[in-house]
């Protein structure tokens, strides 16, 4: 049977034009490796979507995963569960909050930005809310209408309140210097100017990725993230920190919160919860909110909240994480993934390395002095990006790539010499793809 030609066939992939799509029908993971039917090995250089943080396979969080199917597959989720309030503690006890939080489990990290924007809107009382415009939050209704770029249009119209601002993104600054903290004190103005015109006392709450994801890998300048707090204490509004992607070791720590020392009030949080083994997300809300709950309904449900087979997986990747010190493995190593990509700076497309952790954007240019991307954000993928896609996989090589992007992020549990046979990797598909375009 020709699988790739059923699955061509009968499954919408996201986000691509359907009737051109060729990539590798995988079977089996183990570790930072992907499999396909014919044996071929990958690297998963970007843990799947930014989520397998514990690679493919690991046999702790496999084994719970089985030991609860055979036990209860399925408990409603007005009802209490034993694995519930023990990731639930779990996830309190590494929140920022000195008081400790609760948690609203959801079957997605899109829902879980979703929910957030609810308890924010109730907790206030205020109708408005602010993201940036580079960022994604989620593809369904409301959390495309947070994310900034351009997969927030197919939803369009979306919720009424949202209004996007600019944020700092010193390799193309929106702010046109090239000093990080001038970068940083202009983006602070301008969000303080968008404020003022949308009347900040009607504002629940900003939502921000404390590390841009999937549209840049984009770190902060110092004093921003603490600048944006300032900010919304001064307003009373809720600050809302998106760790779908960052969550869970990706930056050295159990959070970016915690990496940066910027407390925000809510976090949502997904993909490594689980290492992306089975499907959950959440929100977590400092106790100081979340008591608000105890004599009033909750403003939101699902049928798979704390889905058992979730929280169980969930429960045995935070196990994980912390008996093999995961959570602060990447900063460990930071250096050495550091330096190790610093090699792909001297090929010509690529325009600048940047990152922190196990979290790396390699952005690529047609040209180093102009900066002119080599695929346009907002156009269809150029025939040189499309032929660096296909020598990745050429070369062995799963990396997750979106215009003229690339993201570095490996499993957690990579070994220092599967991340240099990566990289190498990638250096070849970059040379491969540069021969027959350039």
């Amino acid at each position: 049977m020709d699988l790739k030609a059923l699955h061509r066939r009968h499954v919408l992939t996201p986000w691509l034009p359907q009737k051109a799509l060729d990539p590798p029908l995988v079977v089996r993971g183990e570790g930072v490796w992907l499999y396909d039917r014919e044996g071929r090995d990958y690297l998963d250089l970007s843990s799947g979507l930014v989520a397998a943080n514990l690679g493919h396979g690991h046999p702790r969080v496999v084994r719970a995963i089985a030991e609860q199917a055979a036990t209860l597959a399925y408990a409603a989720p007005g009802l209490f569960h034993d694995k519930r309030a023990l990731l639930a503690r779990a996830l309190s006890d590494l929140a920022p909050w000195p008081e400790g939080a609760r948690v609203f489990f959801t079957p997605s990290g899109a829902e879980a930005n979703e929910d957030a924007l609810k308890f924010a809107r109730h907790l206030t009382g205020r109708p408005k809310v602010l993201a940036a415009y580079r960022s994604f939050h989620g593809a369904t209704h409301g959390a495309a209408a947070l994310t900034g770029e351009n997969r927030r249009w197919p939803s369009e119209p979306t919720l009424p309140g949202v209004v996007h601002f600019f944020a700092p993104y010193p390799y193309r600054s929106p702010f046109h210097t090239e000093d990080p903290r001038e970068e940083a004190a202009r983006a602070l103005d301008h969000l303080e100017r968008v404020l003022l015109h949308e009347d900040p006392g009607r504002v629940a709450a900003l939502f921000l990725e404390p590390v841009v994801g999937s549209n840049g890998v984009i770190v902060y300048p110092e004093g921003y993230l603490e600048g944006v707090r300032a900010v919304c204490d001064r307003y009373g509004i809720l600050l809302v920190f998106d760790e779908v992607m960052t969550g869970f070791g990706r930056v050295g720590a159990a959070f970016a919160a915690e990496r940066f020392g910027v407390v925000p009030d809510l976090i949502t949080f997904a993909k490594g919860v689980t290492s992306a083994y089975v499907p959950l997300g959440g929100v977590l809300v400092r106790e100081g909110l979340a008591r608000a709950f105890d004599e009033t309904p909750l403003p939101t449900g699902h049928t798979y909240s704390g889905h058992p087979l979730a929280v169980a997986a969930g429960l045995a990747a935070l196990e994980a994480y912390r008996e093999e010190g995961l959570l602060e493995r990447a900063r460990r190593l930071e250096p050495f993934f550091r330096e190790a990509l610093r090699a792909l700076e001297a090929h010509p497309w690529v325009g600048e390395v940047r990152g922190l952790g196990a979290f790396y954007g390699v952005e690529l240019v047609r040209d180093r002095r102009t900066k002119e991307p080599l695929s346009p954000w907002h156009a269809p993928l150029s025939p040189a990006m499309a032929a660096l896609q296909r020598a990745l996989l050429q070369e062995g090589l799963h990396v997750l790539s979106k215009h003229n992007l690339l993201v570095v992020a490996p499993p957690l549990t990579v070994r220092e010499e599967e991340f240099l046979e990566g990289v190498e990797r990638l250096s070849r598909a970059l040379a491969r793809a540069y021969e027959r375009v350039a």
